[in-house]
């Protein structure tokens, strides 16, 4: 039972933070008791791969980061545009102070984040990957309420309409467009910190969200909204 029910979170049907099926849908769907059911989902809720929220059901995923009521709230109706939108605004100089304050140990581990994207070897540790490197670059800028920004950001992307957009843009471009050219931008990123160079971060900080930005406009039936072009 443990066994197909993490091969149906890991076949690509569900996007992380999206509902499962109910209780009654899945033991229907795997022939078994709900009891069964219950203690397969509660093994893999400690290993982090599902939460449950009482009343709402269980998602797929990592619990989200603990907030106030009205920042749930916030992240359950952000709109995909308002998300880019905001991660355009604040995250170039999110870049440009990490590049004013980088030692070496810190351009190691954002290296580190970059090759982990470039060998990840499906969607979901690619995201995982993107997040790492935006966080571990939000935490070099050693500015906490920065810091707390980033994870408010990187909890909204876990949410469904975020991850419904995302898996529509992933199957278009395929991984391989977000293991080469998006880990070559990570790169650029991490040169221009490493060389203590807040304005060419900043710049190619922009210029990978705007790459972001228009690769999730591109895929079919994607919502269109405005860029800085």
């Amino acid at each position: 039972m443990l066994a197909r029910l993490r091969a149906l979170l890991h076949s690509g049907e569900l996007a992380v933070g999206e509902r499962l099926p109910s209780e009654r849908a899945l033991a229907q769907q795997f022939s078994c008791s709900r009891e069964t059911l219950r203690r397969a989902i509660l093994v893999l809720e400690q290993e982090n791969e599902v939460w449950r929220h009482v009343g709402q059901g269980t998602f797929f995923g990592p619990r989200p980061g603990t907030a106030p009521l009205r920042e749930n709230l916030m992240v359950h109706a952000t709109s995909v545009q308002e998300l880019v939108q905001a991660r355009r605004l604040i995250e170039p100089a999110v870049a440009a102070e990490a590049a004013r304050r980088a030692t070496v140990e810190d351009v190691a581990k954002l290296n580190d984040c970059v090759s982990a994207g470039r060998t990840a070897p499906d969607r979901f540790a690619c995201q995982k990957a993107d997040d790492t490197f935006h966080r571990t670059i939000a935490t070099v800028a050693r500015n906490p309420i920065l810091s707390s920004v980033l994870t408010f950001l990187s909890d909204a992307r876990r949410r469904s309409k975020w991850q419904t957009q995302w898996d529509r843009t992933y199957r278009h471009l395929g991984i391989n467009e977000f293991k080469d050219r998006h880990s070559d931008q990570h790169q650029q990123i991490v040169d221009a910190i490493a060389e203590h160079d807040p304005e060419e971060a900043e710049a190619k900080m922009r210029t990978h969200l705007e790459a972001i930005i228009k690769a999730l406009q591109r895929a079919p039936g994607s919502p269109q909204f405005l860029s800085s072009d």
